[in-house]
């Protein structure tokens, strides 16, 4: 039975029965041409400008490149594109080379790795972390070295899709979002039940923005002897007073077991770690296969070092970036659109199903704005959305434009639901 593509999306071609790989993946490249047909295949598209609150964009439908604000980067700080980490980078390069030509075991582990490790732990106020070449691995990999069939992991449904996948060996129950009672419900039903149980959560949510209710999580979470795992991908360098994340707003550095994250966003370079007790993360350096049988990162991670710094060096970026967000969505919200809890740099705009999305996607980037239409399976198909990441690099003029060209389509495709039909 072939699948309706206006209806589709791209969960509809993981598993499509009776097909094999090249049917499945001929009948899902139709599909990719019937949305670029509509304008609606705003995915990888090629960017020719470096990272910025604007950027060139070479658009499938387009002789001639495009400029675009830019609204699909987690460069929260702007510190991809800053001086100093940018001479930090080069400096590692021109001292230790491009790569580091081997697995941390054998001979890949470097002074900067060590350094890496050392400054990352001491950020959160812990003595031991473990580096990753990618944040998703620093979930996916982390898990399932540590949770095995005897075991339970007790996730909020919400969690990034790199936990789900670090879940696969072993049990697995959910609860619903920021849901307190589900939650003390699934951890009194497996106190007695499992050898292993760990709460995981994020600690910014990347679909909403919306953050955990990291207190009142931890206090359940050890009450019924379990332990706790929070990724704060989206939450270092821009929440808490001093950018340590969700985990400084709480004060809740003694009550989270393991904190994962990712370098990725606001420290503008790459990989993944993990932070927790030194046996733990010894543990993990020679167990998790994924970080023992991985090259290690190449010298350019020095840059993180210095993006490290520059988060208590440089606080102003911070400010900055939050009258960013301040500005940007209480223009949103005042214009009648529906932004959900956010409390961080990730804004969506609710839509509501995925063909309207698609189109708002396709509007928006026809008027300059860069953005993320996000459908099924990120988010369920009533909550699809345009996902918006503000950076400090924004200017008010730019979000201006931003709010400008929501006005426009709103009158089109009503997504405020202000204008009669």
């Amino acid at each position: 039975m072939k699948i309706e593509f206006e209806k589709a999306s791209f969960k509809d071609f993981e598993n499509i029965q009776g097909q094999d790989i090249y049917q499945t993946s001929k009948e899902f490249n139709e599909y990719l041409e019937f949305l670029k047909s509509k304008g609606h295949l705003n995915y990888r598209i090629e960017s020719l400008t470096p990272v910025g609150p604007e950027m060139q964009l070479k658009l499938p439908a387009e002789d001639s490149p495009t400029w675009a604000i830019c609204l699909v980067s987690n460069d929260y700080l702007g510190f991809s594109q800053h001086p100093k980490v940018k001479s930090a980078v080069v400096k590692g390069i021109e001292m230790f080379g491009t790569g580091s030509g081997a697995s941390p075991a054998i001979g890949g582990h470097f002074v900067y790795h060590k350094q890496l490790e050392n400054k990352i732990a001491g950020f959160y106020k812990k003595k031991d972390a473990i580096l990753y070449t990618t944040g998703y691995t620093a979930n996916s990999a982390t898990l399932q070295c540590l949770l095995h069939k005897e075991d339970l992991a007790i996730l909020d449904m919400a969690v990034h899709a790199s936990v789900y996948e670090g879940c696969i060996t072993t049990n697995v129950k959910t609860f619903l979002h920021n849901n307190l009672e589900m939650l003390e419900l699934v951890l009194k039903n497996a106190e007695n039940t499992y050898r292993t149980r760990m709460v995981i959560i994020d600690g910014v949510y990347s679909q909403d923005g919306d953050l955990a209710h990291l207190d009142k999580i931890a206090e359940l979470t050890h009450q019924y002897g379990a332990y706790l795992v929070v990724d704060d991908a989206h939450g270092i360098g821009v929440v808490g007073k001093s950018g340590r994340g969700v985990i400084e707003l709480y004060n809740a550095f003694e009550q989270v077991d393991i904190i994962t994250g990712t370098f990725s966003k606001a420290l503008g370079n790459i990989g993944g770690y993990v932070v927790a007790s030194t046996e733990l993360i010894n543990y993990l350096k020679f167990q998790s296969k994924q970080h023992l049988f991985s090259t290690t990162a190449t010298p350019a991670i020095m840059g993180i070092l210095k993006a490290i710094e520059l988060v208590d060096e440089e606080p102003e970026w911070r400010d900055k970036l939050w009258e960013n967000i301040n500005y940007l969505k209480n223009g949103l919200i005042e214009m009648g659109f529906d932004v959900g809890t956010t409390a961080s740099a990730v804004i969506p705009v609710k839509v509501g199903n995925i063909p309207k999305t698609l189109e708002a996607g396709r509007l928006l980037l026809k008027a300059g704005i860069y953005t993320n239409p996000i459908m099924y399976p990120a988010v369920s198909k009533k909550n699809a959305r345009i996902r918006m990441n503000v950076m400090a690099s924004h200017t008010f003029e730019q979000l201006d434009k931003v709010l400008a060209a929501f006005a426009e389509i709103d009158i089109e495709l009503n997504i405020s639901g202000r204008y009669q039909k």
